[in-house]
């Protein structure tokens, strides 16, 4: 007996919750270190301009203001730069954790076999019964019927479920 897609949804609700739970945690981790990295490069541009106000205060009034406007824009693009690659790390990190996660469900032999199954059986629901399905190489199927293909892989499950996650991604570092 096969089992039926709400089956394989309950069987795959604790994995999908550990996978987020998991992902979560970690970037939390990852967006703490951001934090305390755009921290100490916020305080380092901050003591640079100061410095350099200072400079440029002695050049003179009308000169001085000039340089501090153009030094403060400077320091926060450079801090919203900074800000940005550490958010870009942190997601490509999440990113990268969650497809070695998502890969290692194939060698759990308990799982794998229920979520291979679910996987074939979305195949044939999205090209028909009579569809050609064939084990993926990382995992899952591809499923083909007269010209049009379906991949049904660990990562395409796992890519869905980060692009699922969509802003609640931006949360992860946001105070």
């Amino acid at each position: 007996m096969k089992p039926t897609s709400d089956q394989a949804m309950t069987a795959l609700a604790p994995v999908r919750a550990a996978l987020l739970r998991t992902a979560r945690d970690e970037a939390q981790g990852l967006l703490d270190r951001a934090d305390r990295e755009v921290a100490a490069l916020l305080g380092e541009a901050r003591a640079t301009a100061r410095s350099l106000l200072e400079e440029a205060s002695r050049q003179g009034e009308r000169d001085g203001a000039a340089a501090a406007r153009s030094i403060r824009a400077d320091a926060r693009r450079m801090a919203r730069a900074r800000t940005l690659a550490v958010r870009r790390e942190a997601y490509e990190e999440l990113r990268r954790r969650a497809f070695a996660r998502g890969r290692a469900l194939r060698e759990d032999p308990a799982a794998y076999p229920a979520v291979r199954d679910w996987l074939r059986q979305r195949a044939l629901r999205l090209l028909g019964p009579d569809a050609e399905v064939t084990e993926a190489p990382d995992g899952g199927v591809v499923g083909r019927s007269a010209g049009r293909r379906a991949e049904c892989t660990l990562d395409g499950l796992t890519a869905r479920a980060l692009d699922r996650l969509g802003a609640e991604v931006e949360a992860l570092w946001s105070p």
